[in-house]
């Protein structure tokens, strides 16, 4: 993400570059709907990673989709309005601390993916800044240190105040927090003070830089984490963030991190002229900078710079994943601007993801959640990025025959956006003789049973209902609100009984589990003591209880619960209404299940699958003989279906009942209700903060409605005029 980056002087250490790849082919979709789903795309994916310190979205990836909704508004500028994602800074300010504002406005920065994107916006400055042969334009080049932005505010020249980015105007206060760091000054060095008017007093100065985390800390965090056996941090930038925002300032003081100050908010109250000096006057105020920045005068200069830096980037105990490139004369700046998002006078180049070669040892197939067969690369440990990899995704069987990989190759790998372990692909002059082609298996790695791969999916599939892969996602599924309702299955808890032998399938809640078993289940946490919490036995019964509950909900919440492929909760319940009995739709063939209102081919094959298993077939015997009941009561609708034959989807959020209550309700005047928008949904209720279906709908002509027009609907049981 394009963050306002860091600098710094004369730079020995640091060879060539590659150049990055192009961006992304063009969108099919019309010009405003694609704007509207790229704005939804960087929104969520700037919340993940700002807000949540959890990207979710490799830097490449986002840079690319900014770059295409760029272009969009310069092809379209009637697209271009104070909503779009290209006129904000990026960053959210998180609620858990007091807002702090700026003094003013902190940018982003628009970034340069390769060298020839870098000179086409030197020479639109040199132009724009009327440079000659005889008077070039200077620049100062700095290394983008891959942190998370901080802004310090000194008054009196004594330090008061630390904030983060947030949404650029608004920040969050973690002074207590930036305290901990030691090599942020508490005052104002006297041979920086030299350089403020009035010596400093009654000044206020804003300076802004970067925390990071050094990558020996990183290390020895993540060493300490796999010991007490939490989760990692992904890479030291989230490191970095997360340990910046702890409500416990004890916990960042044990998290070793560093600062590179680069920037102020206003450079008015200090006697310097350019970018260069300034940060000399940073470093007479005793702040940390970055040592290698470097002012140049020509774009050979600029492109030498960039290269070393690249070539070196792992000689380096931090991360950096570009160069900021400044004008480095603040008149100049100043003559510049800026736009509604970044400065016009700087830019980011931002690096191709560092490549390493490395042997490929095995691609061994995991089995997922959902039951579905990954293949996975272990290779030789190799570091990229600052951090040890030793596998990655292959994705899928296309994905492998694409990139003509094979065990035993020597192969190339990256992280992703610095982020995610990614094979590139082989080298092939230096394949092994004999090498083999990889093929899935017949049979899942987890418990034996037939793999399938439905027709024009990439994807292979075990389908046992016990396979214990899936055990423990189908076991929370199962209990969830809206199958088969257990109060007090938290996930946490589920792990833990399935860790513990408890439970395998969704059988064993009514034929296995017992109160005192529960009862003794270990939650995972300690007592102050060191011993052990359990459950106990008030909870245990409690929870038991809900267990028996559940036993009479119904055929279409066991459908649900069991978790069959393509059967969602409405599905479940079309299925119980036309067949009334599991044992019916058990007896069903695939042309039968298929002639059932709303349900099509791929349902069918995929219900008659389910039930051509031993072993699911033998589940459901279990729940049958445990007292579960698997007919569904019939009942005549209460109400006229006015809005039989009606097709709505619900999005957003309403604000006098939940989705589910909205949803139960159209149905029972025989609407169908569905998850997704198409040409044939004949109504789109929108509530608050709706999101991409409404985009869609607008962008097909479907009507939408508002949450007055659905309570019209459903005291009426008539649409709107």
């Amino acid at each position: 993400m394009a963050d306002e980056m860091s600098a710094q002087p004369q730079m020995s250490l640091f060879g060539d570059a590659p150049e990055t790849e192009g961006q992304s082919a063009p969108s099919a979709q019309p010009p405003r709907a694609r704007h509207a789903e790229l704005n939804r795309i960087l929104n969520h994916a700037a919340y993940a990673y700002y807000a949540l310190d959890n990207p979710e979205m490799t830097d490449a990836e986002f840079d690319r989709t900014l770059q295409e909704l760029l272009a969009l508004e310069a092809a379209h500028p009637e697209l271009a309005g104070p909503e779009s994602y290209t006129q904000r800074v990026g960053g959210y300010v998180s609620e858990q601390f007091e807002p702090v504002a700026h003094a003013a406005r902190m940018y982003s920065m628009d970034d340069a993916m390769d060298l020839a994107e870098l000179d086409e916006w030197l020479a639109r400055t040199d132009e724009a800044l009327g440079a000659t042969p005889e008077h070039p334009v200077a620049y100062t080049c700095e290394l983008k240190i891959d942190g998370l932005g901080v802004a310090l505010t000194y008054a009196d020249a004594q330090f008061v105040r630390a904030a983060t980015r947030g949404d650029g105007t608004t920040g969050e206060n973690v002074t207590a927090n930036v305290l901990t760091i030691g090599d942020i000054p508490r005052a104002l060095a006297p041979a920086g003070l030299a350089r403020l008017a009035d010596g400093g007093l009654g000044r206020s100065v804003e300076v802004r830089g970067e925390v990071y985390m050094p990558r020996h800390s990183f290390a020895r965090l993540n060493e300490d984490a796999d010991a007490a056996g939490t989760a990692p941090f992904a890479n030291p930038r989230n490191a970095a963030a997360g340990s910046l925002r702890q409500k416990d300032p004890k916990v960042t003081a044990h998290r070793d991190l560093e600062t590179f100050i680069y920037a102020v908010a206003d450079e008015a109250p200090i006697d310097v002229h350019t970018q260069h000096d300034f940060l000399q006057w940073l470093i007479d105020c005793g702040f940390s900078v970055n040592p290698h920045f470097k002012r140049c005068t020509s774009a050979a200069e600029v492109h030498a710079y960039c290269e070393n830096a690249l070539a070196h980037r792992d000689d380096l105990d931090y991360d950096i994943d570009g160069v900021v490139v400044k004008v480095d004369s603040f008149a100049s700046q100043e003559a510049l601007g800026f736009t509604a998002r970044a400065p016009r006078w700087a830019i980011a180049f931002k690096f191709p993801p560092e490549e390493k070669r490395t042997v490929l040892r095995e691609i061994r197939v995991q089995v997922g959640r959902t039951g579905v067969l990954t293949p996975v690369a272990e290779f030789d440990p190799v570091t990229v990025a600052g951090s040890t990899i030793a596998r990655a995704t292959l994705h899928n069987v296309d994905e492998i025959a694409r990139k003509n990989v094979r065990v035993g190759d020597t192969i190339v790998v990256h992280k992703a956006g610095d982020v995610i372990p990614e094979v590139v692909g082989p080298v092939l002059e230096l394949r092994p003789e004999g090498a083999p082609e990889f093929h899935m298996p017949e049979t899942c790695p987890s418990c034996g049973s037939p793999v399938v791969r439905e027709e024009g999916e990439v994807a292979y599939r075990c389908v046992s209902i016990d396979c214990p892969a899936q055990a423990t996602e189908r076991l929370i599924h199962w209990g969830s609100r809206t199958a088969m309702d257990i109060d007090g299955l938290g996930d946490e808890l589920v792990s833990r009984m399935v860790e513990q032998g408890l439970l395998a399938d969704v059988a064993d809640f009514y034929d296995k589990l017992t109160e005192k078993g529960l009862a003794e289940v270990w939650t995972g946490r300690q007592t102050v003591d060191g011993e052990d919490i359990v459950v106990g036995p008030v909870i245990a019964a409690k929870i038991m209880a809900q267990v028996v509950e559940s036993k009479g909900r119904g055929l279409s919440r066991v459908l649900f619960g069991l978790g069959i492929r393509h059967v969602g909760a409405t599905v479940a319940r079309q299925l119980a209404e036309h067949f009334g009995s599991m044992q019916a739709l058990a007896a069903a063939t695939e042309e039968e299940i298929a002639q059932v209102d709303g349900i099509g081919p791929k349902i069918a094959a995929s219900v008659r699958e389910f039930f051509s298993i031993e072993k699911n077939v033998a589940v459901v015997e279990r729940l049958r003989e445990a007292g579960v009941v698997l007919e569904e009561e019939r009942t005549e609708p209460e109400r006229p279906q006015t809005l039989a034959g009606l097709t709505f989807v619900l999005t957003g959020t309403l604000e006098r009942r939940t989705r589910d209550e909205a949803k139960a309700a159209l149905q029972a005047l025989g609407a169908k209700v569905t998850g997704s928008v198409s040409k044939k949904t004949s109504y789109v209720v929108a509530g608050e903060a709706a999101g991409s279906k409404l985009t869609k709908a607008q962008s097909l002509g479907v009507p939408v409605l508002d949450e007055v027009a659905l309570d019209h609907i459903l005291e009426t049981g008539e649409l709107p005029a």
